[in-house]
């Protein structure tokens, strides 16, 4: 019998109740009568998270990125299910095709925590068996395809022999030059940058890039970042992106607190997303002008490398659009 991954026995202790997530937070009945259940996209909260939640309040940075609020049904006429337009980019539901030269692949839907804001919420994910034997084919054949970037769901859900066998598959691609990761497990569970990980990791022929998802500085912790300094050490770059939301990082000692903790570890902050607009997320949005405030406050304080590019994506659009 093959061992479980430490990673995989502390994945089990995510909260997925609501009721338990209640108690262990101390919430009042006043408190939880605000909380609402959502079958569709339920609660994943991985206990590291949860416990760095302030308990008996609903305004603690962390629980208003997980946590289902009566908030998400309210109903918004410029929201939708599908607001980058990913249905109308699949060629199958493991392969996304927007901007050239390289392609999004969704190995899996599976995730270490759903983030309420997700814009892939009602993504129609393919079932895990059904492999990616077509999707490879289509790289194979398409030899203007340099990056292949692995998204989901997250792809650190795989395991790790899944894992292994999708790099070394993609390691055969003569024409392909980068593999990027697109990841939010490390900031729940990072002990999946275990060792057979960065063995992984590390037989890759092809340059790896590994882009984690932070909003606020109160996720990171010194395991988290401990974690990440493995990868780096294997020259593998490490980039942070981040989505501004309402009433968690919509200030400047915020992002100037995040963005500092990122680069004091080596961790270029890629990214600072405008919000995806996705049914049930419209109580997150942040004007864009107060998103421009922000950038330019970050400008004024911090280092050129350490100021996230403002960016908000378009469909059809060639590439992210950068809010000026």
């Amino acid at each position: 019998m093959t061992d479980v991954p430490l990673w995989r026995t502390i994945q089990r202790s995510n909260f997925t109740s609501l009721e338990k997530l209640c108690i262990f937070l101390g919430l009042t009945q006043e408190q939880i009568s605000q909380l609402s259940e959502n079958k569709n996209f339920p609660l994943n909260l991985p206990l590291r998270l949860a416990s760095k939640i302030e308990k008996g309040t609903l305004n603690d940075p962390i629980f208003k990125q997980f946590v289902p609020t009566q908030e998400e049904r309210a109903h918004s006429i410029s929201f939708c299910k599908d607001p980058v337009s990913d249905c109308k980019a699949a060629h199958s539901p493991k392969y996304l095709k927007k901007y050239a030269n390289r392609v999004l692949l969704i190995p899996t839907g599976a995730c270490a925590m759903h983030c309420r804001y997700c814009f892939r919420q009602n993504f129609p994910y393919a079932p895990f068996q059904t492999g990616l034997t077509q999707e490879l084919r289509w790289i194979q054949q398409d030899s203007s395809i340099k990056e292949v970037i692995l998204s989901g769901g997250d792809p650190l859900s795989l395991s790790p022999n899944h894992l292994k066998n999708l790099l070394e598959q993609l390691c055969t691609i003569s024409h392909l030059e980068r593999i990027r990761f697109h990841t939010r497990f490390p900031i729940g569970i990072p002990e999946r940058i275990d060792a057979e990980l960065l063995s992984c990791l590390e037989a890759s022929t092809k340059q790896i890039w590994f882009t984690i998802h932070c909003n606020h500085p109160n996720e990171l912790d010194p395991d988290i970042l401990n974690a990440l300094k493995k990868i780096q050490k294997l020259g593998i770059p490490v980039l942070n992106q981040s989505v501004l939301l309402k009433g968690v990082n919509d200030t400047i000692e915020t992002l100037q607190s995040l963005c500092e903790t990122l680069t004091a570890n080596g961790i270029f902050p890629y990214y600072l997303h405008q919000l995806d607009r996705v049914e049930g997320a419209a109580h997150f949005e942040v004007s864009p002008d107060h998103g421009r405030y922000l950038i330019s406050e970050l400008t004024k304080r911090l280092s050129g490398y350490g100021v996230p590019k403002y960016v908000q994506e378009i469909a059809s659009e060639p590439s992210k659009t950068q809010v000026k």
